[in-house]
């Protein structure tokens, strides 16, 4: 953005800042900041205010998220990590933790839930809030706004942006405005003003693709899409696509906060840096993978019905192989077991670009019967893995792994792991005086 374009930005932010008129503006859309990245900086104060990327910084490594100071150097999520390390050679890479980011996740939705129980995540580190049934307890729009960042700040020490405006499509619109660290309203008498002037990619719906076909209508601006006959737009992009992008370009979103936010699915997958074929590592993948997709149903209390792998070959062939289970599990052997033998029936025969674990047809696990099965131990695999939960909330996520993954990362990537014999994976292995002789 060049400095005109920064000036204009900022008059916006102060037309449109807490102060203005809230009226009717009762959804909130809150938008942590640099989420993965401000989760490592809290644990890692001596990070703050430089240049950090979680991601990997290798061929094949992409960024997850990226501190502000590095985005100032051209830096972006989803950038592949070689050209995030050349645009900002002093970067600080920090590889993901997942598990920290949903602990950390889990804390910021309890806040709001706090707030209102319409509460709409969108992913770990965004929720729109209606907060029409609040405000005679806790006051204007505006104001529930910035309590909930300062709560969030106080008790959780994350920054977080707050859009405030009378539809969800403003609201988050709004966020996007105050980022970092801000708020921002969008008064209800002024939804044109506000969002005629932006580009037509700010629309929701609109791609790099769309944007360029309405370039060549000569339509550079959501005012301009308003203004023009739909019939126009029904003959580029048809009747779906030029109704929704005519309505949200003149402010019409009838679209309710749905509090009810079902997973489709929870995986994980990792790249390699370099090509593999080595069974031995494979096998150690699919089993970080398969933890941590088993971690994830636990903390979501979930359980998934149908178990799935996921192959990308050094030719960018992806092969996708699911099998359904007799009962939803939440267990990382039953996982591991299954997502194994789904490879080698597979036999990709070639070498390995990414592997993935997901689990699909998700139920609700709270009360579901856990019955170990016939050879199990006494109290099942289930008991253990959810005992190894509750070490690893007090003690952190190193003190219980799969003996297997000792001296490799969760995300596949091993660092000296011992290879499994090819037919059985040690499971748990406690650091510390859990395995200290009397």
């Amino acid at each position: 953005m060049g400095r005109s374009g920064e000036l204009a930005r900022q008059a916006r932010r102060a037309e449109f800042g807490p102060d203005a008129d809230d009226s009717g503006c009762t959804i909130l859309h809150v938008d942590m900041d640099a989420f993965f990245v401000s989760v490592e900086v809290r644990r890692r104060p001596e990070l703050a205010g430089k240049p950090v990327i979680v991601g990997g910084a290798g061929p094949r490594g992409v960024v997850s998220s990226a501190s502000y100071e590095a985005r100032a150097f051209g830096v972006r999520s989803a950038m592949p990590g070689a050209q995030a390390a050349r645009l900002c050679p002093e970067a600080i890479f920090l590889p993901p933790d997942f598990a920290a980011y949903s602990e950390a996740s889990r804390a910021v939705m309890a806040v709001f839930r706090d707030v209102t129980p319409l509460v709409e995540p969108l992913s770990l580190d965004e929720a729109f809030l209606d907060v029409s049934g609040a405000l005679r307890l806790l006051g204007r729009p505006a104001e529930i706004g910035q309590a909930i960042r300062d709560r969030i700040r106080i008790e959780q020490h994350l920054p977080c942006t707050v859009g405030v405006a009378s539809t969800k499509f403003v609201a988050k619109l709004a966020s996007a405005l105050a980022k970092p660290d801000g708020l921002a309203v969008v008064p209800a008498d002024r939804i044109l003003d506000y969002l005629h002037p932006l580009p037509v990619s700010a629309l929701w719906g609109v791609g790099e693709r769309t944007a360029e076909q309405l370039h060549r209508l000569g339509l550079k601006t959501v005012g301009h899409i308003a203004e023009v006959p739909i019939g126009m737009l029904r003959s580029a992009l048809g009747d779906a696509a030029a109704s929704h992008l005519h309505s949200l370009a003149n402010g019409r979103d009838s679209r309710r906060v749905d509090p009810v936010h079902v997973e489709k699915s929870i995986s994980a997958e990792t790249t390699f840096d370099v090509d593999i074929d080595d069974p031995a590592k494979i096998r150690r993948t699919l089993l970080a993978l398969s933890n941590r997709v088993a971690t994830r149903l636990r903390q979501s209390e979930v359980a998934g019905r149908t178990i799935a792998i996921k192959v990308r070959l050094s030719d960018f062939r992806t092969l996708n192989r699911s099998r359904t289970l007799h009962s939803p599990t939440d267990v990382a052997k039953d996982i591991f077991d299954t997502s194994i033998a789904l490879f080698e029936a597979l036999r990709p025969g070639d070498r390995i670009r990414l592997l993935g674990v997901r689990a699909e047809g998700l139920v609700n696990s709270d009360g579901m019967p856990r019955q170990a099965a016939l050879g199990d131990r006494e109290r099942g695999w289930s008991e253990l893995e959810r005992a190894a939960d509750a070490a690893t909330a007090r003690f952190g996520r190193s003190a219980v792994r799969p003996a297997s993954l000792l001296g490799s990362d969760d995300a596949g990537h091993q660092r000296g792991a011992g290879d499994t014999d090819g037919e059985r994976v040690d499971w748990f292995q406690m650091p510390g005086p859990w395995n200290s002789p009397e």
